[in-house]
């Protein structure tokens, strides 16, 4: 198999010049740490140019890949989620030289809430004596693809834990792209050194190359937004679930670029398991305290948050907070509940009797939120991928409610508009 080739890169704890150096090119990605602001986190990643998209939209897969000058293209109206693994398959696997290193190239990207909705096969029907519209086709507002995975062939890995970074290139990278990447960083890297002015992360002054155009405004009024919440209370009283995780949407227009915007956002509330991503004229600005399922050879976690608190102004009343919600009954009821759905979920791809609840109601502080966070692991199957993992527990239990399937279909005919990357 042939190896990986890695290089050394100079650590640095501000990682968004970097992949400003970056970002021009193709489909770039940044997952990030939060670093230096935030107080979780480990690892950034970054990566640009794949050399292969999977594009989900309507129920139709789109894959194209580059061979050459040409770019094929196939279509499939399979799972999206098998076709991805099809695709890692066909890339052959990764090599890991290392164990130091979280990504040596691969698939990133991701998978909308409607790639999760649709493989279930929710039903719109409802037996229900809530007054719910059961045929609610929800609107697109977005024009967000349902799912957007690219296939990378080098990635830039820091490790804030290490205080190391290194440049990973797989063997299918291009010689071409290989070289733009690294004159890329080295260029950045050099500008790290002679510029001091970067080392607490400090967000542009200059603020005007995003800007909002009109206030956020919710998709629907204050009565219908009233109307699902009785008709959600309804459901519960009649049986059919213990809990919905209801959302509503909110839009705005604006002018500039969405990057300044995300460097404002990661500034106010540095999030450990964040990310930018953008192509064409599409970009995702995320920030979550949260991550979904992670797979470390076989093992198998995920943490779970719910019930949340704002923090105090001062130390006495940030305590006080603190000590509220982990003694509040609803917050820990409700986290159960997920909890025991997390476990029904890994049940689909873990080892029997592997999966196990370390950690229940542990209380985890914020920049600017106290959650309760628990803690469910597992052993994969010998004969289970990552991606089996995944689509057994997609979307998750955390924003969609008990029991997950009867849930979604609630919140298919309570909200309004597709939910799309939200929740994915």
């Amino acid at each position: 198999m042939p190896a990986l080739n890695v290089v050394d890169h100079l650590y640095h704890q501000n990682v968004e010049r970097l992949f400003e150096a970056v970002r021009d090119l193709p489909d770039p990605i940044w997952l990030d740490s939060g670093k230096p602001r935030s107080l979780q986190g480990r690892f950034d990643i970054i990566s640009a140019a794949p050399i292969m998209l999977i594009q989900g939209e309507g129920g139709i897969t789109t894959i194209s890949r580059q061979s050459g000058s040409a770019n094929l293209v196939t279509q499939s109206s399979d799972n999206p989620f098998d076709l991805a693994q099809q695709a890692l398959e066909e890339m052959g696997p990764v090599p890991d030289d290392t164990t130091e290193l979280p990504f040596c190239g691969g698939l990133a990207g991701y998978f909308g809430y409607a790639a999760g909705r649709d493989h279930r096969l929710l039903s719109k029907s409802t037996t229900s004596s809530a007054q719910c519209s059961p045929d609610n086709d929800l609107k697109n507002t977005t024009g967000l693809p349902d799912l957007r995975l690219g296939y990378y062939t080098w990635a830039l890995i820091v490790n804030h834990q290490s205080s190391k970074a290194w440049v990973v290139f797989h063997p299918a990278c291009s010689s071409g792209l290989r070289n733009d990447v690294m004159a890329r960083l080295s260029a950045a890297a050099a500008d790290l050194r002679n510029n001091t002015d970067d080392i607490d992360g400090k967000v542009d002054s200059d603020k005007s190359n995003f800007e909002l155009s009109t206030l956020f405004k919710a998709s629907m009024t204050r009565k219908e937004y009233n109307w699902n919440i009785a008709a959600i209370k309804d459901y519960i009283s009649a049986g059919d679930c213990y809990q919905v995780n209801f959302s509503q949407h909110f839009s705005a227009t604006y002018n500039g670029d969405p990057w300044f915007a995300y460097k404002q956002l990661r500034s106010a509330l540095p999030s450990p398991f964040s990310a930018f991503m953008a192509w064409d004229d599409k970009a995702i600005l995320s920030l979550s305290p949260e991550r979904f399922i992670k797979l470390s050879g076989s093992q198998v976690e995920t943490r779970p948050i719910k019930g949340t608190v704002a923090r105090g102004l001062t130390v006495d009343e940030d305590r006080e907070k603190a000590i509220a919600l982990m003694n509040s009954a609803k917050d820990r009821a409700e986290n159960l509940m997920i909890v025991d759905l997390l476990r029904n979920d890994l049940g689909k791809s873990c080892e029997p009797g592997s999966i196990h609840v370390p950690k229940l109601f542990n209380l985890e502080s914020f920049a600017n939120v106290h959650h309760l966070v628990s803690t469910v692991t597992g052993t994969l199957s010998e004969n289970k991928t990552a991606l089996d993992l995944l689509a057994g527990c997609f979307p998750g239990g955390s924003i969609t409610g008990a029991p997950k399937k009867r849930a979604m279909e609630i919140i298919r005919e309570t909200e309004q508009v597709e939910r799309s990357i939200y929740c994915g």
